[in-house]
C-alpha cells in the first residue's frame, strides 16, 4: 500500500525521511498541472518503482496571466480542486490509482468514491445556493493570492489578487497601487488572506484602499486536525460562508 506522505507546502523543501517513503511506495499521487515540479526530482533521485498517478488527469486546465517583477506570462493555474466537479475527477482518478495497485479491495475503494462524489455533488449544490444569495454585481473578493480561478469560474465570483500564482511573488508598488484604486472603485469591503500568505501584504492594502481584512480562507492547504478547514469538505463549509458574509457587504457599482 502507498505510504502517506506529509501535506508539504509548496515552497517546502522536502526531507530525507520523504525520500526513504516515495523509494517504499507503491503509488504516488500528484496534482499535476505543472504543481510539483520538484516531485519529479524527488522520486527520481528516490529509485522508487512506484505508481505515478496524476489526480487531475482529464481536467481541462485554466491559464491565467502571472505578472512578476514587471514581466507577465502565461501560466497554468494548478488549483483545480477549487472547482467540486474537478474535486469529483480527483477522486475517480485516485480510487482507480488505488484499485490498480491494490486490486484485492478495489470494490472498497469504489464504493468508497462512489459515497464521497455523491458528497461533493451534494456539497457543490449547496455552494452554488449560497453564492446566489449574493447580487451578481457584487461577487468580487480580493484574495492575498490568485488560488480562487476556478473556483470564480464555476461558481460565477470575480477574484481579484496582489500575488500571481506563487505565494512567494512579490508585487510590484505599481500593481498594489492599481489594485488598491479598484478595490475603491469597485466597492469591495473585505479582503482575505489565505493561510500560507505573509498578512503583511494585505494589511498594507487595507490601510491604502479602506478595505476590511476578513477570515482567513484555505486554498492551497488545509487546517491542523480539528481546525475549521481540515478536510476537504470542510474547506469549502468554512470559505464560502466568508466570501459571502463579505461581499453582501461590498458596494453597487
Amino acid at each position: 500500500m502507498p505510504s502517506p506522505l506529509p501535506r508539504w507546502l509548496s515552497r517546502a523543501e522536502p526531507t530525507p525521511l520523504d525520500g526513504r517513503n516515495v523509494a517504499a511506495a507503491s503509488l504516488v499521487v500528484v496534482n499535476g498541472l505543472h504543481m510539483e515540479g520538484w516531485l519529479d526530482r524527488l522520486v527520481k533521485a528516490s529509485g522508487t518503482k512506484a505508481t505515478i498517478a496524476v489526480a487531475s488527469q482529464g481536467i481541462k486546465p485554466q491559464t491565467m496571466v502571472e505578472e512578476e517583477g514587471g514581466a507577465k506570462g502565461i501560466t497554468t493555474d494548478p488549483h483545480a480542486w477549487q472547482n467540486l466537479a474537478n474535486g469529483r475527477v480527483y477522486v475517480g482518478n485516485i480510487a482507480l490509482a488505488l484499485a490498480k495497485a491494490d486490486p484485492a479491495n478495489a470494490a472498497a475503494y469504489q464504493r468508497r468514491a462512489d459515497a464521497y462524489g455523491k458528497e461533493l455533488e451534494s456539497l457543490d449544490l449547496w455552494v452554488r445556493q449560497e453564492i446566489g444569495r449574493v447580487p451578481a454585481a457584487k461577487r468580487k473578493i480580493i484574495t492575498s493570492h490568485d488560488a480562487f480561478g476556478y473556483f470564480g469560474n464555476a461558481y460565477g465570483v470575480t477574484f481579484l489578487a496582489p500575488v500571481g500564482l506563487s505565494t512567494e511573488s512579490e508585487p510590484t508598488a505599481a500593481g498594489l497601487a492599481k489594485l488598491s484604486g479598484q478595490i475603491r472603485t469597485l466597492g469591495i469591503k473585505a479582503l482575505f488572506i489565505e493561510i500560507m500568505t505573509d498578512p503583511r501584504l494585505m494589511q498594507t492594502l487595507a490601510r491604502e484602499s479602506g478595505a476590511v481584512i476578513g477570515d482567513t480562507v484555505y486554498s492551497d492547504s488545509l487546517s491542523r486536525s480539528g481546525g475549521p478547514a481540515d478536510t476537504y469538505v470542510r474547506m469549502f463549509r468554512h470559505n464560502v460562508p466568508a466570501f459571502v458574509a463579505a461581499m453582501l457587504k461590498n458596494s453597487f457599482y
